[in-house]
């Protein structure tokens, strides 16, 4: 049985593409498969999964040598079980940059395309044996393509991104504004998670002049609920960072709606980097910075010291 996964800390790409995969390797490809998760999902990939009658996929923590396995959504080995390398990897899907690390026992399929979502990539691999699909399989790629897109607002969507979601939407009888709202509002709904919990919820680890930073983003359509537990979050950034082994927390506070970003500075690190990252002024413990909606696209590539 192959076993389908994305990255730790698992979001709505990393929860449903896995699911898309798996159906389409065991019903289209007779190649048994099945999605697992590196984690528990987050509340908007809880609520999709909910909504579209999947049940939670089983979480692992590491992969052995007999395992088989498809890597979806991440080729970044940081992101991933311990044991990946010993596994066999059979592919590789992603939408990411190219990180390296990862090594193979054999030749494998690697696509790694300049989109915005995983889905939408694989909806191109699929192709017309996507019409085979059950109903919650392509509400799962929609829903991964409006995460991902933030409903067409992150500058990482592509034309072919929205085309994609509105042929599915459509397929499905779907209302993109209003299935989007309801995602959003399950994303925004944090208030059972701790503040270590919603540091690591979507997080990364990136090193930029040799710090070790944790840059994690929590996309919402309620951003002040998060503002107004920003001295117990900026205080839990100590902890999270010497138990991951990081110098930083970087965190960045989404605001869907008015497309901007909010980062917390709860120290001299980081209003540096901050200054010197977007070109702003830094004169209390956050920052406003318009426009930046995307830590692919607009957060990890400016990140300087």
């Amino acid at each position: 049985m192959i076993k389908v996964f994305g990255h730790k800390a698992p979001d709505t790409d990393s929860t449903g593409s896995p699911i898309i995969w798996a159906w389409y390797l065991t019903d289209v490809k007779g190649t048994p498969a099945k999605a697992v998760l590196l984690g528990e999902p987050n509340t908007e990939a809880a609520f999709v999964l909910k909504h579209w009658g999947f049940d939670q996929p089983e979480i692992i923590s590491d992969v052995t040598a007999d395992d088989s396995v498809v890597i979806v959504d991440t080729n970044n080995p940081a992101e991933l079980p311990p044991s990946i390398n010993d596994s066999k990897i059979l592919a590789i899907i992603d939408h990411h940059m190219l990180v390296g690390g990862i090594k193979t026992k054999t030749p494998i399929d690697i696509t790694i395309r300049p989109l915005a979502c995983t889905a939408t990539l694989m909806h191109d691999l699929i192709g017309d044996d996507l019409a085979r699909a059950p109903r919650g399989v392509k509400g799962a790629m929609l829903s991964c393509i409006l995460s991902d897109t933030l409903e067409f607002r992150s500058p990482t969507t592509t034309p072919h991104d929205r085309a994609v979601a509105e042929k599915l939407a459509a397929d499905l009888g779907v209302s993109i504004p209003d299935f989007a709202a309801e995602m959003f509002a399950a994303k925004s709904d944090v208030s059972a998670f701790s503040d270590a919990a919603l540091l690591r919820m979507d997080s990364k680890e990136y090193n930029v002049a040799g710090k070790e930073l944790r840059v994690s983003v929590l996309e919402t359509t309620a951003p002040q609920v998060l503002l107004d537990r920003k001295a117990s979050l900026m205080a839990s950034m100590v902890d999270v960072a010497k138990e991951d082994g990081a110098d930083q927390v970087l965190l960045f506070v989404i605001d869907i709606l008015n497309e901007e970003a909010t980062l917390l500075v709860p120290n001299d690190l980081v209003k540096q980097l901050a200054e010197a990252s977007f070109g702003c002024t830094v004169t209390g413990d956050t920052v406003v910075l318009p426009g930046i909606m995307s830590r692919k696209k607009q957060i990890i590539p400016s990140l300087k010291l």
